[in-house]
């Protein structure tokens, strides 16, 4: 009897050791993202900036050949300056919930139908680029505790970047309860590597990724990364990149092989005895 309690003891302490161990690299890496925060933010607005300032500099030169040119550096201005705000727009809401001075709607969303708005809203870019994404059904009763523009923004742009990271292949988006934890963890599997979520050493000489014309600006994978686990964790959830093991192409040489990112999310599981009226 007091060797299976020794062992229950034993079992215990080694599973409070391995989530303290969990915990502190998380805050580690956490501390490690916001500690260069001011830095990613300038690099982000330098980008929708300069475009700005460069169309206005050619037209104060006299540089366009005709009326028509002109307009038409104004309209690539004008966008510019769209972009600038939108991201100015994005930062300050993440800033505020911070700060605290804006505070999250948490309340029983139906995870079904929120992932099918995220896949209805993000289809057809992947489309565009030659990528199935593609909805791995779920239970019909799994609720999580969120807050739904958040959530469903958050998502929307974890897709958005890893459409715009993969060169070609399909990406999956699903959903597994773990009751023993009471926690959802959604995913988002794609064929790229899971290092492109991580800020280059030079952060400020770097160019950002490629977007289509006259499309709203898009973050860089590592500031987004940073605003969306910020994002999560207001919603007492968790958001992790993780590294697939590589696996052989059976289309091309044996020796060959895609490296494959998993996103997951981790949010607040509604057990099925909560009162959701």
């Amino acid at each position: 009897m007091a060797n299976q309690e020794s062992s229950q003891t034993i079992s215990t302490l080694q599973q409070e050791l391995e989530q303290t161990r969990l915990a502190y690299q998380m805050a580690v890496e956490m501390h490690q993202f916001k500690s260069g925060f001011l830095a990613r933010v300038s690099h982000e607005l330098r980008s929708p900036l300069n475009g700005l300032i460069g169309m206005h500099q050619l037209i104060l030169s006299d540089l366009c050949d005709d009326p028509a040119e002109e307009r038409d550096f104004l309209g690539q201005a004008n966008q510019s300056a769209l972009n600038l705000m939108q991201l100015l727009d994005l930062i300050l809401d993440v800033a505020r919930l911070e700060h605290g001075s804006r505070q999250m709607q948490l309340q029983p969303l139906k995870l079904g139908q929120i992932l099918q708005e995220v896949y209805n809203l993000t289809h057809l870019q992947a489309r565009d680029r030659n990528i199935r994404l593609k909805l791995l059904p779920i239970q019909e009763d799994i609720y999580v505790q969120a807050d739904p523009k958040w959530l469903q923004q958050t998502l929307v742009s974890l897709l958005d970047t890893s459409i715009r990271l993969t060169p070609e292949g399909t990406i999956s988006l699903s959903a597994t309860v773990q009751p023993e934890t009471e926690q959802v963890t959604i995913c988002i599997e794609a064929p790229y590597a899971a290092s492109l979520w991580s800020e280059p050493a030079q952060i400020l000489s770097t160019q950002a990724l490629p977007t289509a014309p006259n499309t709203p600006a898009a973050l860089s994978p590592g500031l987004a990364l940073l605003m969306h686990q910020s994002v999560i964790e207001r919603m007492q959830g968790r958001l992790e990149i993780i590294a697939l093991p590589s696996e052989p192409d059976s289309n091309a040489n044996p020796t060959d092989a895609t490296e494959s990112t998993r996103i997951q999310c981790l949010m607040p599981l509604v057990m099925p005895e909560t009162d959701l009226a």
